[in-house]
């Protein structure tokens, strides 16, 4: 005999189905000695990704894989502790100095994911009674960190800098906050930085930058958002950066000023009350940092991939966008269903994005590109396109 609360669920459950909003796991195995962005399906059917955001193809870089196995030797796997309780290992520091030196920022505090991260900073910094102005589509883990934190959220048209202004200027109690993405996950398009600063040094408002999809991809030795624009990131309050992205390695980090990340070590509760990263990502992500700033040829192959694919499929309806997040608007979750589901039998892995991680109407394929990918892999992804839309 079912309880009440799980006939409650089984409704829910059923709702998702009924809307073409059921998701379930997908379980891919990297091919051996190809490894990303070529899989093998559950079903046994060889699958060329183009879902990840391995962006720099950094993750199957041998040279990841040795430092990560020397750590290990040297360390073991789990770091066994809160990083205040012992789970803080050499190879932590020593990365999070490289990230500083590289960023050009005081100092650097390493988190387990860009959620704990984002959940950490905001929930410290903002406080209830202050006011938060965030672009409407950012990442979920800014919203969630606004929701928790308690501040007043006011959430601006995306990238409508009128729309911001106008929130601005009715000002109110508390300090202002501006918290956007740098490179917006869903659509692939780079948030006006230079006009997001300006405006925070007129309103006296401090930002905060979720570099998640910026890092390794945009601006020299691929420092993010403010180096695509040419300005200086001490306009900036509080940087937050994921390793397991570009890096092709996992876990996050915030940079920004020593008071800041001294407070977030003391406060963050989501750094205070996590495990620290094993050490063995800590020394791979070094050795990818290492790759990502020397990575220009990589950054290049990303830029022709992209040029090309929308060159070969010029009706499609894309997304503006001018990194390797590359957007196929379809509308309709079931549309977008069935292109992706026409797309994996032509070996093409390409997961439909339904809401409500997109606004209603706005489902998609989220079609994101690697520099592991070769022309050969776009050229395949081009003409499936082609014959589908």
């Amino acid at each position: 005999m079912h309880t009440e609360r799980e006939e409650q669920w089984r409704v829910e459950l059923s709702a998702l189905r009924a809307h073409d909003l059921w998701r379930e796991l997908q379980v891919l195995q990297p091919v051996p000695k190809r490894g990303p962005p070529t899989f093998v399906g559950a079903q046994g059917e060889l699958l060329l990704s183009f879902a990840s955001n391995d962006y720099l193809g950094l993750s199957a870089e041998p040279a990841l894989r040795d430092a990560a196995i020397a750590e290990i030797q040297q360390s073991g796997v789990g770091a066994g502790a809160a990083p205040l309780l012992g789970g803080e290992r050499p190879a932590h520091a020593t990365l999070a100095d490289a990230l500083a030196r590289w960023l050009g920022v005081e100092a650097v505090l390493l988190f387990g994911s860009g959620y704990l991260a984002n959940l950490g900073v905001i929930s410290t910094l903002v406080g209830r009674g202050d006011r938060v102005y965030a672009d409407r589509l950012n990442h979920a883990s800014l919203v969630d960190g606004v929701r928790l934190s308690g501040a007043r959220l006011h959430r601006y048209r995306h990238g409508d800098m009128t729309h911001l202004a106008q929130w601005l200027e009715r000002g109110g109690r508390g300090q202002a906050w501006i918290i956007t993405d740098g490179v917006f996950s869903m659509d692939g398009d780079i948030a006006p930085l230079p006009e997001l600063a300006t405006l925070a040094q007129q309103y006296g408002a401090g930002i905060i930058l979720d570099e998640a999809h910026a890092f390794g991809v945009l601006g020299t030795e691929g420092q993010g958002t403010a180096a695509h624009w040419n300005m200086d990131i001490h306009g900036v309050d509080v940087i937050m950066g994921t390793l397991g992205k570009a890096f092709g390695v996992y876990g996050a980090f915030v940079a920004g000023s020593q008071d800041v990340v001294d407070l977030l070590r003391n406060r963050a509760r989501s750094f205070i009350y996590h495990t620290a990263l094993p050490s063995a990502l800590t020394a791979a992500a070094l050795v990818a940092l290492d790759l990502l700033r020397h990575g220009d040829a990589r950054r290049e192959r990303l830029t022709r991939h992209r040029q090309h694919l929308r060159a070969q499929v010029p009706d499609a309806p894309w997304l503006a966008s001018e990194t390797p997040i590359q957007g196929l608007l379809l509308g309709d979750a079931r549309r977008a269903l069935t292109v992706s589901a026409q797309l994996r039998r032509a070996g093409l892995y390409c997961p439909a994005v339904r809401p409500p991680t997109v606004p209603a109407d706005s489902a998609r394929l989220r079609i994101t590109l690697s520099a592991a990918h070769r022309h050969d892999d776009i050229e395949l992804l081009a003409t499936a396109l082609r014959e589908i839309l």
